[in-house]
This record gives C-alpha cells, structure tokens and sequence, in this order.
C-alpha cells in the first residue's frame, strides 16, 4: 500500500495521523500549479480520490461555501479540510504551507527582476510574458463563464458588472457587495434562477448525516469569542506597531491597511481582485506601473500556490519604490502585503467553519454564491480588456503585432489544446527573447 491508502478499498473516509497529513501539506506547496483551478482538482484527486481522507459530498461542501468567502478559495480549502482533519493546528499547518514555498519563490524572482530587468535579455523575456498572461487571463474569462452563466440573467448580471467597473468605474467592492445583494434575494425569491449548482457542476446543498459529526466542528458562542479575539489581535497589533514604528503615512503602514481591506473584498479569487488592487496600488498609490503589474502576475503565475501572491510583488514593488531601506524594505513590503493578503483566511475559516459545517440547503446562500460568480465573469473580463490595452497598445500608441499574435496563439493553445500554464508563459517569454535577439 503507498503512503496515504492509495489501495484503499471503497468505504468511509480514512482518518489520517497529523504527521502524515503534515507531509502531504508540505508537499502540495510545491506542487500546486495551474491557479485555483488546478489546485483544487489536485486537492480532490489526493484528498478524495487517492486517500480518502474526506468524503466527495463534504469536500464539494467545503469547495461551495468557501467560494463565498473574501480571499483566495483554494487556500481556504486546505485551511478548512486541515481544521476538520486536525482542527485549529491542522487548519493552520495546512494554510501556512499552501503559501509558503510560493513566498520563497517569488521573492527570488521579484529580486531577479528589480536587479536584472534592466537588462536586455530579461526586458526580452518580459516582452514575451505580457501576452501570455493576457491570454491566460482571456482564457480565465471563458473558463469562468462556462461554470457560472447558466442563465440569461447571469449574462446580465454579468454585463451589468463589466459596465459598471469599465465604463463608469464603480468600486469593485461595491459591485460585489451588490451582486450578493441580489443574489440572496433572488435565490430566496426565484431559486431556479439564481439557485442551481455550485462550482464545478458541484450541487451546492446536501446531507452529509451519513458521516460522524468531529465534536470540535459544532459552534459555540465561546469559541467563536476566542477565536475572534485572537484572530483580530494577530491582525490589527500589527497594523498599529507599523504605524507606531514608522507612522501612519509610511508605506508599510499603508500597506498593512490597504492589503488588509483587499483581504475582505477579494470575493472570486486573484483574477476578479486584481483590477481592484492594479486602480489602487497603480493609479492612486503609484507602488508600480501597470506592465510592472502585468509582469508581477506573470511571476505568479510560474510559482506554486495561489495566484493572489501576486500581491506579494505588488508589496515588494511598494517598499523598492517608496521606502528608504531599499532592499530591506523591499522584503518587508513583499512580506507585509502577504501576511495582510492571507491572515483573514484563518479568520473566515476557524470563526465560520463550524457555522457553515452546520448549514444545509440554504436557497439564499446558493443565490449569492451563483451570482457573485456570474458578476465575477464581468470582473475578469474587465481586467482581460485593462490588460490588453496596455499589451496591445503600448503607451496608447499603434498596435504591437507582435504580442497580439504571441496572445492570440497562447490563447487558442490554452482553448484548444489545454496547454498547461507554465510551458505557456515560458514559451511565450523565449519566443520574446528570441524575437528581440533578432530584431
């Protein structure tokens, strides 16, 4: 038998020992490549299929309710089936490493790229990476779509959240905050509408009595006290040292603040925050230019772990730019923007974890979740459109053919051919190497 119960026979989950989960949550930060999506197929491919350490119907409860959640899904899935393997310790083992070889990686990366992208050869590289992420980002738009617009009136929500972000730039927190709005009435109202299923063709609602229930996932007010107060400790004391230490105009201050209400509206996952945080740390703070943004998520994209760690780079940026300690600040802004991006994941999982292990077939629930994620397709292709004009159209200036056919070809590699990411951004990053050696 391989490790975890490969071999397993049919029956009910398998309990497994906190050593041997530890190992595998080791592991899967090294492997958790291809964004939120590939991610979560791995988690159920290893947790499901291959070790049965938690049912189909309970991993697809957790998936659907933590597609709810502000923050990055993928990464509160493991948090949540760490908290119901190994409660609290195993949540907070599971999270932690999720993200931290990701950390590890891109701070090398980011150093590469302030150090070295000057260069030619690298500036070529990055040339080539623009559009490869505009067509990973088209793609995402698509993929999204496919999953969420199961009606005419998710078109509609749809269309409505790519008008209001585009056209007349409605906060991406309002718009939804908005779509949620609508959707736990309609889904209370007109469930066949706004109901359905969940992600993934997953159904959002079901009966897991058939399993033991853990006693530490029943609520308490108690415990749900406990948590709120050392959650908000690890989270605000901080924000305050920051301030107290460098003042409340510092970047790293702002960084802590601004990151911190990121963590609370990234409903969707990476791709529906990012237009959010590129108009915010672009356009009113001026942490980084918008290719620099485009580059950092190309970065994100070769790393394992979530796609939101791009807001890592976005805080290394903020601290080279902006902070007196040059390459000192320059870590501790990439590591300010990530504890902030990731702390109120453990929050949302540990305080309403026990509630939500506890709901079943709520319409209104169900309602919100599906038109959130049809006001999300808006939101990515917002972001595709943002993208493309400055791949595209480099300094609002004529067409760059030569981005335009890399895109075009990543994307219907992408479409068609089901190109995984990574092969895709290096290609396209030699393609442009290779094509400014030439010329």
């Amino acid at each position: 038998m391989t490790e975890g119960g490969d071999d397993l026979a049919e029956g009910a989950p398998r309990h497994p020992s906190f050593g041997e989960a530890l190992r595998f949550w080791i592991k899967l930060g090294f492997i958790s490549f291809g964004g939120p999506t590939g991610q979560i197929a791995v988690m159920h491919t290893e947790l499901v299929d291959r070790r049965r350490w938690i049912s189909e119907e309970r991993f697809l409860h957790a998936l659907n309710y933590c597609m709810l959640l502000p923050g990055p899904e993928a990464t509160q899935l493991a948090t949540y089936v760490g908290w119901l393997l190994h409660r609290t310790l195993g949540g907070l083992v599971a999270g932690a490493f999720f993200v931290i070889p990701s950390i590890f990686i891109l701070l090398a990366l980011s150093y590469v790229y302030v150090a070295f992208g000057a260069v030619p050869w690298i500036a070529a590289l990055f040339y080539g990476l623009k559009p490869a992420v505009l067509a990973i980002v088209a793609s995402a738009t698509i993929r999204i779509g496919r999953r969420a617009l199961r009606h005419p009136v998710m078109y509609l929500v749809a269309a409505a959240a790519f008008v209001a972000l585009f056209v007349f730039r409605v906060p991406f927190p309002a718009v939804i905050a908005a779509a949620a709005a609508v959707g736990l009435l309609g889904g209370r109202w007109r469930p066949a509408l706004f109901g359905g299923q969940g992600p993934g063709g997953a159904a959002a609602t079901g009966s897991t009595a058939a399993e033991p229930v853990p006693e530490h996932t029943r609520p308490s007010t108690a415990r749900a006290a406990r948590v709120l107060a050392v959650c908000l400790a690890f989270w605000i004391i901080p924000i305050l040292a920051l301030g107290a230490w460098r003042g409340t105009a510092d970047v790293f201050y702002l960084e802590a603040v601004f990151f911190s209400k990121a963590a609370m509206v990234t409903f969707g996952g990476a791709y529906a925050v990012l237009p959010y945080v590129a108009q915010q740390a672009v356009e009113r703070y001026g942490w980084l230019s918008a290719i620099q943004m485009i580059d950092g998520l190309g970065l994100a994209e070769t790393t394992p772990g979530p796609l939101i760690m791009v807001l890592q780079f976005v805080g290394f940026m903020a601290g080279w730019h902006h902070a007196d300690l040059r390459w000192t600040g320059a870590v501790l802004g990439a590591l300010v923007a990530t504890y902030f991006t990731f702390m109120p994941c453990f929050l949302w999982i540990f305080l309403g974890a026990p509630y939500i292990e506890q709901t079943r077939g709520s319409r209104a629930l169900v309602g919100a979740l599906a038109t959130i994620t049809a006001a999300v397709v808006g939101v990515v292709l917002n972001l595709a459109v943002w993208f493309a004009l400055h791949v595209l159209l480099p300094g609002g200036q004529g067409l760059d053919w030569f981005p335009l056919v890399v895109a075009a070809a990543a994307f219907v590699g992408l479409q068609r051919f089901g190109w995984d990411i990574v092969p895709v951004v290096g290609g396209a990053a030699l393609l442009g190497f290779l094509y400014r050696s030439v010329l």
